[in-house]
């Protein structure tokens, strides 16, 4: 293990601060050709649901300036499925494999969490940008009480640390830190995607299929690093920021906001080997700045 860039995250060891968000890297083995996965502080795979999803209809991604919009829809082969067939075969990769879950209720979350309590989970990663289908269609991550009380649910359920993925869409973003912190989560990770839209200008209808879809790409990342910088300050557990990471620069600017590591998105669409080019040029930054460790980065922004 490379000491330069070596971390631990609720006590997960980790290779490098560098992993890759949920969505946009399969389940890992798609990029196996590619990146060498052991490298990666972990994978955040494919979102996981209870039941198979077929996802949305019509169109599900359009390019949009600096990044883009997606609908997918949560389209899995569901939670027995990955246990069974898909975990068994990317475990001979030596990856640290976050799983991101996602539900309609409350006893979704902990179902999921019981479910995946195996080994070959490193830990669990909760998508709370999804409507409370028992509560009037109402986010959990927009509502304090409901991610605490989706959060609290999660860790009865399991003994792997929960991470806890905050949604941009909201007021403060500090208030839903601190509600998931207090409510047990072991790590934050930040931000999922902001809600957009596009319009086709010659059929006057909506590009997408759902009407509107989650914005990812380079043009979110002054909004996730503010996201980060402002939770960063609030909370004690360790946060991973996301959010338009293109680049050894932008990764740094997340650390020095305070995020313990980084998770890189939409950026593997266009170049699959971007996070082995980031690990390279941020070992090469702080071999330059005579730095022992990434740790030496994090939350060190002067703003006096």
């Amino acid at each position: 293990m490379n000491d330069l860039l070596a971390t631990e995250i609720c006590g997960i060891k980790m290779q490098t601060p560098i992993l890759t968000a949920s969505g946009t890297f399969g389940f890992g083995e798609e990029f196996a050709d590619f990146v060498d996965l052991s490298r990666l502080g972990g994978v955040m795979v494919k979102g996981t649901t209870l039941k198979p999803r077929r996802g949305n209809e019509g169109v599900r991604i359009a390019e949009t300036p600096g990044g883009m919009l997606n609908c997918i829809g949560l389209e899995n082969p569901g939670v027995e499925i990955f246990l069974k067939e898909t975990l068994p075969r990317i475990s001979k990769y030596n990856m640290n494999v976050i799983v991101n879950i996602s539900g309609g209720s409350v006893e979704d979350y902990a179902e999921l969490a019981k479910i995946l309590n195996v080994e070959g989970v490193a830990a669990i990663e909760l998508n709370i940008s999804c409507p409370n289908v028992k509560d009037g269609g109402i986010i959990f991550g927009t509502d304090p009480k409901a991610a605490a009380a989706v959060t609290q649910a999660a860790k009865r359920s399991t003994s792997k640390p929960v991470i806890v993925k905050l949604s941009p869409n909201v007021t403060d973003i500090k208030l839903m830190a601190k509600a998931v912190e207090d409510a047990g989560a072991d790590c934050i990770s930040l931000i999922n995607t902001l809600i957009g839209m596009q319009i086709d200008i010659n059929t006057w209808r909506p590009v997408l299929g759902n009407i509107t879809g989650g914005l990812s790409g380079g043009a979110i990342k002054p909004v996730a690093l503010r996201m980060v910088y402002e939770v960063a300050k609030v909370v004690k557990v360790p946060v991973i920021g996301m959010g338009g990471i293109r680049n050894f620069e932008d990764a740094i600017e997340f650390f020095l906001a305070g995020a313990s590591a980084v998770a890189i998105g939409t950026a593997n669409f266009s170049d699959p080997l971007i996070t082995m080019k980031i690990i390279d040029d941020l070992e090469k930054y702080l071999i330059d700045r005579n730095l022992k460790n990434i740790s030496e980065l994090i939350g060190k922004l002067k703003v006096n």
